[in-house]
């Protein structure tokens, strides 16, 4: 763990797509044999996994060609293979992304020897806190995010709004770490949006781990890896990283190799997360990488802060909402507004466990118990929210007499 600062600097894993296709190279075992999606992404990968070179863009678009065109040669025997018609899909992402010309060079790319791996790395290179300690002699500064019901985002910096954010958004995004949240609607009466699935990616780090996938979806909350391990793999370091299934239902992925802990649980018909990660890791990544709900928050665009955003309430009673999150939540702040500004817009009670198992988890993860608590003041948008739908609910109850 000694060259994180060095690492930090690094151009390497500076794609968001890229790591879709670590996450296709690991879960393409079962693919059938005649379709050559495998091939194709593993040279694209290749091609762009270490590059260091002054004219990265251009070299990035000679290597996206070249996938495209590998991926077309395939195409006839990758008929309904969701591998093949997702690397499509990251393919025409990358290629507006890079501002590529579908026409130019596409030369096959070259593959690069793979990189040796020590026998037995030292085991204490696996333990974040410790290696720490040891260089600086005081215990690593931790962080919180949170993101929970329609859905509410806690920042590492201690903001908090409530998105609309549909779709597929990357709550962090680093070296070590993809971690992407896909929302869908709430309901039909509102634009609000919940949790549906979630994908955790641990990127390889060769003196510790092999690379792993966590993916959770609403009605599967699995207790192991895609590929069915519990634990970072054979290497000496594996047992830095592993997953367990709590008592009380809920998922927990300890990886103390980057001080770095994640709850996942499934409260009514949606997901939430919760974060506890050490401050230098979450900031290992270029600048440029600031779409990260975790690291800056939603986009101000994805705030939901007016009628059109909100939709038409669904729960007339801002009492009994009120006293129904008040039963767990006895203090009146953010997590309380939450609760309330999901019962209002969903009419479902269970969403109160969502905004009551949030702030358990901040108070196990907050580095700083003294500031677990938000009032308004921190809200951003959402107190805005909360009390314009107090407003809409009262007059849809007037209207209703």
């Amino acid at each position: 763990m000694g060259d994180i600062s060095a690492r930090r600097k690094s151009p390497v894993w500076s794609d968001n797509t890229l790591f879709k296709t670590v996450f296709l190279l690991i879960i393409c075992e079962q693919v059938h044999a005649q379709c050559k999606i495998v091939k194709c992404n593993s040279e694209y990968l290749s091609a762009t996994l270490n590059l260091r070179v002054s004219n990265k863009n251009a070299v990035y678009c000679n290597a996206l060609r070249s996938y495209s065109q590998c991926t077309r040669n395939t195409a006839r025997t990758c008929r309904g293979d969701l591998v093949y018609h997702s690397a499509v899909h990251i393919i025409e992402d990358l290629m507006i992304q890079h501002n590529c010309s579908k026409e130019g060079l596409s030369t096959p790319p070259r593959r690069h020897p793979p990189q040796s791996i020590p026998e037995n790395p030292p085991k204490q290179a696996c333990d974040y806190e410790k290696v720490f300690r040891e260089k600086h002699g005081k215990v690593p500064k931790y962080l919180h995010c949170g993101v929970f019901g329609d859905p509410h985002v806690r920042t590492f910096g201690g903001e908090f709004q409530t998105c609309q954010v549909k779709g597929s958004w990357p709550l962090l995004d680093n070296e070590y770490l993809f971690i992407q949240a896909t929302t869908s609607p709430l309901n039909h009466l509102s634009n609000a949006t919940v949790t549906s699935k979630l994908t955790i990616i641990f990127k390889n780090m060769k003196q510790c781990i092999e690379p792993k996938v966590y993916q959770a979806e609403v009605g599967n909350l699995p207790a192991a890896f895609d590929d069915g391990s519990i634990n970072g793999g054979r290497r000496s370091g594996g047992k830095s990283l592993t997953i367990h299934e709590r008592e009380s239902g809920y998922i927990e992925i300890q990886a103390s190799y980057i001080g770095t802990t994640i709850r996942v649980r499934q409260l009514a018909n949606q997901l939430s997360f919760s974060l506890r990660i050490a401050e230098e890791i979450s900031q290992a990544f270029p600048e440029a990488q600031d779409l990260q709900l975790c690291v800056g928050g939603c986009p101000a665009s994805q705030w939901l802060s007016r009628t059109k955003d909100i939709g038409q309430p669904t729960l007339k009673s801002l009492d009994a909402a009120k006293s129904l999150c008040r039963e767990k939540l006895p203090v009146e702040d953010v997590y309380f507004q939450s609760c309330v500004f999901d019962l209002v817009v969903s009419g479902d009670a269970n969403l109160t466990s969502a905004a009551y198992h949030a702030l358990e988890d901040a108070k196990d993860f907050h580095p700083e118990p003294g500031t677990l608590h938000i009032f308004s003041g921190g809200f951003k948008a959402s107190s805005l929210v909360v009390h314009f739908l107090l407003l809409v609910c009262a007059m849809t109850t007037v209207w209703s007499l």
